[in-house]
């Protein structure tokens, strides 16, 4: 069968301090470095030889994968990146705690922000120093791609054709592929490979650093197991549609 890891990245900074994040490029805590070794740990337990793996321009997934390999031994495999597989950008939230935003908004209001599927936070100002059009890492993208705020569709919307376009292929043609993102973009992934409803998605939370194993039966995208490689921080799965 061939095999699909998806690992979050582990614990960041503002995870830690509880911050709406999304683009924002803040690396990780000791902590989030020791989840990331653990996740290949595990996956050197599972004994997948994996054949290419993917990231996201933000240095916390980027350094997840990194240190992931380096515990696999297999620092040497081809690793594409791309500004797709970027968090979800959650707007004029980017930057802000968590706890004085729903004092500010409501908790309810920003509850819907967070946690509806197709309800996107307030956009970011174009002049706003944290917005992406002011990192030249996405010099080359065009500004209209760039986007000032996103909900979980439209992060959908952005990682769906990069994975039909360089990642499914692989997949189909049997390569054993690790991917290294988001709580989001992945959340997305997940909705997308196991046709999870736009209310049930909602309720999938993607833990940090353990990474989620998918298997197809060979030559399709039809999962035959899916489970979390640590079982003591699994998280509930959608139903493997049979």
């Amino acid at each position: 069968m061939t095999a699909l890891a998806l690992i979050r990245h582990g614990q960041s900074q503002w995870n830690l301090e509880n911050r709406f994040t999304g683009w924002v490029d803040v690396d990780l805590t000791p902590r989030g470095e020791d989840e990331a070794r653990k996740a290949g740990q595990l996956l050197t337990r599972a004994e997948h030889d994996f054949d290419c793996a993917f990231t996201s321009m933000q240095t916390r997934a980027i350094r997840t994968l990194w240190l992931a390999m380096r515990e696999m031994d297999e620092v040497w495999l081809p690793v594409s990146k791309d500004y797709r597989l970027n968090e979800r950008h959650y707007g004029a939230l980017s930057g802000l705690y968590k706890a004085e935003t729903a004092k500010k908004y409501g908790a309810e209001q920003v509850h819907i922000w967070r946690r509806s599927y197709d309800v996107p936070p307030p956009p970011m100002d174009w002049d706003n120093p944290l917005n992406p059009c002011r990192d030249r890492r996405y010099a080359n993208i065009p500004r209209k791609s760039l986007p000032a705020a996103e909900s979980l569709k439209s992060t959908l919307e952005r990682a769906l054709p990069y994975w039909q376009s360089s990642i499914e292929p692989g997949v189909l043609a049997g390569q054993n592929t690790l991917i290294s993102a988001h709580g989001n973009s992945l959340r997305a992934l997940v909705k997308h490979l196991f046709n999870v409803s736009d209310a049930d998605i909602v309720k999938v939370e993607i833990p940090t650093g353990n990474p989620l194993m998918i298997k197809f039966v060979p030559g399709s995208l039809t999962i035959k197991s899916a489970h979390y490689l640590d079982e003591n921080r699994a998280s509930a799965l959608p139903t493997i549609a049979q």
